[in-house]
């Protein structure tokens, strides 16, 4: 028979195995079926190892510019292979966080790749190609999603001279001519990376502008910035095709104004977004709905069409995150407990406007809800305020004084529509915010709240007041 439980998770993710950790919080009898490391891609292969090589680049960056700081740092050199191992490492210790977590809360770990089989059935095939199965009475699909390649013959990725993000974390060589197609947080992420450690680097993107979901005076500012450190960056520009040799990249690249140019790289990065990995794992068989863009179509809880079955994470609608992720699974394990009878919780639906994004490049990108043209757009009369990083003592202090921090407010009721922030430590700043739009603030509640000085965090103050003319620093 079966082994028998109240929720089975397919995928450990930051989706999967937090909705595994959050079911058995409840008292849910729980399994977890993974087919290669727990923690799944962020963890392993994904949010945490780059932050690792990130945050060798920027103490490298920092290094070169000691004088700045009155320090003196002379014949300073990079060490790939030592930077990667590094990176390997965090992500092998949280891997093992992960697994202590399992244990902790009594959660059945399968190793091996599930299948849905209908009426709560799931198969689980090992690495040896055995087969077993185990039954539970809901299901959470959560296999999260993969690089998409680019759309040619002969420009699959093969770790040498093409790239995924996987490949770009652990490089066997440093790049001596880079170039990366697509701008969103991926790409640009890995582009201010091997700048930073000394690669040429150009940028590609087929938008007007880089991180193109981003505010325009957001993508302006980081585009400047980007360039002035080195990077090549065009926009409005298509990659028309591609070919690999041994020893390096043929590229064609259409520009703006319609010529082609043919160029060669030493390698090349395909940042051009994910596809979602819901193929061969039983979808069809049990007659779960996709969404138009072939996503698994869920409600604001996680439930599919079938009852029983649920998804979060990247295999349903985005934004594709991390922390998303993870919400959705608290809310769907909750909202399972409720089901199945626990009166105690009371899970609330997810609300896309109040998930934050961050990018870690130099300068950081953070924000959350409507950029301005997209509030105007949606019919809102705004008030937007915006404040410099020039102006704040502790960014001048700390040597980063290039930034700025802009909010949007709906003029009529004073709700804070959205916040947008380049610049130093903005992917920790952000939260304030996420934590005002979660509570329903207005600028009153804003202009209200003192803010401790000298703090990065005085800007978000100012800037709500530069949204109604009262900033005091500028």
């Amino acid at each position: 028979m079966a082994d028998q439980y109240d929720v089975i998770v397919l995928g450990s993710g930051p989706g999967g195995y937090v909705a595994a950790i959050r079911a058995a919080q409840l008292g849910l009898k729980t399994a977890i079926v993974e087919r290669e490391n727990l923690g799944g891609i962020c963890l392993n292969w994904g949010c945490i190892p780059t932050k690792a090589l990130l945050r060798s680049a920027e103490v490298y960056h920092q290094m070169k510019h000691a004088k700045d700081y009155g320090l003196a740092a002379e014949n300073i050199s990079a060490d790939l292979d030592a930077i990667v191992k590094r990176s390997r490492g965090v992500a092998a210790k949280l891997n093992q966080g992960v697994t202590h977590l399992m244990k902790k809360n009594k959660i059945t770990v399968h190793m091996g790749t599930g299948k849905l089989l209908g009426s709560g059935r799931l198969q689980v095939t090992d690495a040896g190609g055995s087969t077993s199965e185990i039954a539970g009475k809901h299901i959470i699909v959560a296999t999260g999603a993969r690089a998409r390649e680019l759309p040619f013959k002969t420009g699959k990725a093969d770790g040498k001279r093409i790239w995924t993000y996987r490949h770009a974390m652990t490089p066997s060589e440093l790049p001596s001519k880079l170039l990366v197609v697509g701008s969103g947080a991926i790409g640009i992420e890995f582009a201010s990376f091997y700048n930073d450690l000394g690669v040429e680097v150009s940028v590609i993107e087929m938008m007007d502008r880089i991180v193109p979901v981003e505010d325009a005076d957001v993508s302006a500012f980081l585009e400047k910035a980007l360039t002035k450190q080195g990077i090549k960056i065009r926009t409005s520009a298509k990659l028309e095709g591609i070919s690999a040799d041994d020893n390096a990249v043929s590229v064609k690249v259409k520009a703006k104004d319609g010529t082609v140019s043919e160029e060669s790289y030493s390698h090349v990065i395909a940042a051009i977004g994910i596809l979602p990995n819901i193929e061969n794992i039983g979808l069809e068989d049990v007659n779960v709905e996709p969404d138009q863009r072939f996503h698994i179509k869920t409600d604001a809880y996680g439930r599919t069409n079938v009852p029983g079955i649920w998804a979060i994470g990247d295999c349903t609608d985005g934004p594709w995150l991390a922390h998303k992720a993870s919400h959705e699974g608290v809310t769907a394990a909750e909202a399972i407990a409720q089901e199945l009878g626990n009166t105690q919780v009371h899970p609330h639906p997810l609300d896309r406007r109040n998930i934050p994004g961050c990018t870690y490049c130099h300068p950081q990108v953070a924000s959350v809800g409507l950029t301005e043209a997209k509030a105007k757009e949606a019919g809102y009369e705004v008030k937007a305020g915006t404040f410099p990083f020039m102006g704040n003592g502790k960014a001048i202090a700390l040597g980063e004084a290039e930034g700025f921090i802009k909010t949007v407010f709906d003029a009529k009721t004073g709700e804070l529509l959205g916040a947008h922030m380049i610049g130093a430590e903005v992917t920790e700043l952000i939260q304030g915010y996420v934590v005002g739009k979660t509570l329903e603030t207005t600028e009153a509640e804003l202009m209200q709240t003192v803010f401790p000085h000298p703090t990065l965090s005085e800007m978000m103050h100012e800037s709500t007041l530069a949204a109604y003319g009262r900033a005091l620093h500028i």
